[in-house]
This record gives C-alpha cells, structure tokens and sequence, in this order.
C-alpha cells in the first residue's frame, strides 16, 4: 500500500488566506543567495558545451538593463555573457536570465505606476535576434511605442516583431 501526502484542493470555509503575494519589487529584491557559480552535470555539459554556469541575483540583471542608455539596446544573449565573464564561468544561465529580466520588467512597470519617473527601461531588452519579449508589460505594443520614440524601427517577422538592425546599436560592455 503506497502512502500520499497531499494539499487539500480547497481551504475550509471561513478560513482567509493568510499568505500574502509578493509584489515585483519584493521578488526583484529577493537574492536567493544568489549570485553563484555552478558544475552542470555531464548531460548539460554536453548540450551546453560549458563546465560550469554562472546564476545571477534578480538585481544583478536589473542593474544590467537599467544602464542602456536612450538610443541603445542590449539583448539577454550579451546579459548571459556579461554574467558569466564577471563570474568566471564558462556560461550564464539562461533560463535565471530570462525570468529575472521578466521580473525586473514588471518591478519598473509597478514603479512606473506607483509615480516614480527613473525606471529601469525593460524595453531596451531584447530576446535573441533582436525580438521583443511580449511578456514584458504592455505587450508588443507598448515596447513598439517605447522603441519607436527612441529612434528604433520595430518590424513583424512572422509572429515576431523585431527591431531592424538592432546589432548596430546593442550596448557591448557592461
């Protein structure tokens, strides 16, 4: 006889929630003893080609996008190698990579609507190829409209909207 531990599905009646949702800014703030650098396991060295993998804190990628100036771009490709070369690891992790940007992303849109004018410009930040990343807030649209008044031209590839020619004005050194 096998034995299962489980989550009721449901609270009982009457009972309140009483754990309260982290906003952006507190997930952007957590560290989660982050920065480190770790050995990828022989399946992963194989597929990534690398020892070891350098996993930034969610500020650390914030700081990155919140230094392209106007006119610029970064993509979350030069964020990987800017995290891996700090730390001395062979690669960054993509996966951390993207979630923090997604996270330092919403974090400026709550600063945004809370009246702070200096936010971190999240639409500077490009995915591979120079695609904008529709789950940052707005959408497509609103980083359309951001890059645009930038100086940027957004065109559509397919499903994808990506700025043209955004190698002539990626950001190199961070």
């Amino acid at each position: 006889m096998r034995w299962r531990l489980y989550k009721p599905s449901k609270k009982p009646k009457g009972e309140k929630n009483t754990v309260k949702k982290k906003t952006w800014r507190e997930k952007l703030s957590d560290s989660k003893d982050l920065p480190k650098v770790v050995w990828l396991d022989e399946k992963a060295q194989k597929h990534w080609k690398a020892g070891t993998i350098a996993i930034p804190s969610p500020m650390e990628v914030n700081e990155m996008m919140a230094k392209v100036p106007k006119g610029k771009l970064i993509t979350i490709e030069e964020i990987r190698r800017t995290i891996a070369r700090r730390h001395k690891a062979d690669i960054g992790c993509p996966l951390t990579c993207g979630i923090f940007s997604w996270i330092a992303a919403n974090a400026a849109a709550e600063e945004a609507a809370a009246g702070k004018k200096r936010i971190t410009p999240y639409w500077r930040t490009l995915k591979k190829g120079g695609e904008i990343n529709s789950k940052y807030p707005g959408g497509i649209a609103d980083q359309r409209r951001q890059l645009e008044s930038e100086g940027h031209k957004v065109i559509q590839k397919g499903k994808k909207y990506v700025v043209e020619n955004y190698k002539k004005y990626l950001l190199k050194v961070i």
